[in-house]
């Protein structure tokens, strides 16, 4: 019995060592694309690049992420557990729709600059990014965040004033304001916030 025992143990060492192993693997191919996707973008990323980099070999890769759209998942999952995200469930708790409105965008702005780099180029190469996960960042900005901030006056709820918060959301229109034009994130916030007040009003 004891000498079974004795046995079993290194059995299940081995099992769980391998599975550590296993994770460890999976977790380099995942830090290496993120590094490569950031670097020089998803469309100039390789799987022989992000094999070499995670110091695997390609048919490593292919084991762990069968194709792009898992690999990109996981990519994408890595980078963003790394971030502070927007929390449109803290401005939703906003009552006047316009200071909801800046909260908001003040929040998105903030997230917009901190992984500015990953972002620029991941929408430069949207191109070859799967449909999935483009289907899933568009639902987060032009679907969730522009639900969220768009609720307010009913007489003000008409479709400009939704048009100029998607645009206000928009990771090219914080871009375009804050780094071509020089504004800061808060002045950015409140020239988006007075237009969004002046559409209301004619509406």
């Amino acid at each position: 019995m004891s000498e079974q025992k004795r046995s079993s143990k290194p059995r299940g060492y081995e099992m769980r060592k391998r599975a550590e192993d296993v994770e460890r693997t999976r977790q380099r191919i995942v830090e290496a694309a993120v590094h490569l996707h950031g670097t020089v973008g998803p469309a100039l990323t390789s799987i022989s690049a992000i094999a070499e980099h995670a110091g695997v070999t390609r048919l490593t890769v292919y084991r762990h992420f069968p194709d792009e759209t898992a690999l990109f998942a996981a990519c994408s999952g890595h980078w963003l557990s790394q971030q502070r995200q927007p929390r449109p469930e803290e401005w939703g708790a906003i009552e006047n729709p316009l200071e909801r409105l800046a909260a908001g965008l003040a929040d998105i702005y903030r997230f917009y600059r901190a992984g500015e780099q990953m972002l620029t180029l991941a929408i430069r190469d949207q191109h070859a990014v799967p449909e999935p996960i483009r289907e899933a960042w568009e639902q987060m900005t032009t679907g969730q965040y522009v639900e969220v901030l768009a609720q307010g006056r009913p007489e003000a709820d008409g479709p400009v004033r939704r048009a100029v918060i998607g645009h206000a959301v928009a990771f090219s229109t914080w871009r375009s304001l804050c780094r071509e034009q020089g504004l800061t994130d808060r002045e950015a916030v409140e020239v988006m916030v007075t237009l969004a007040e002046a559409v209301g009003t004619k509406s």
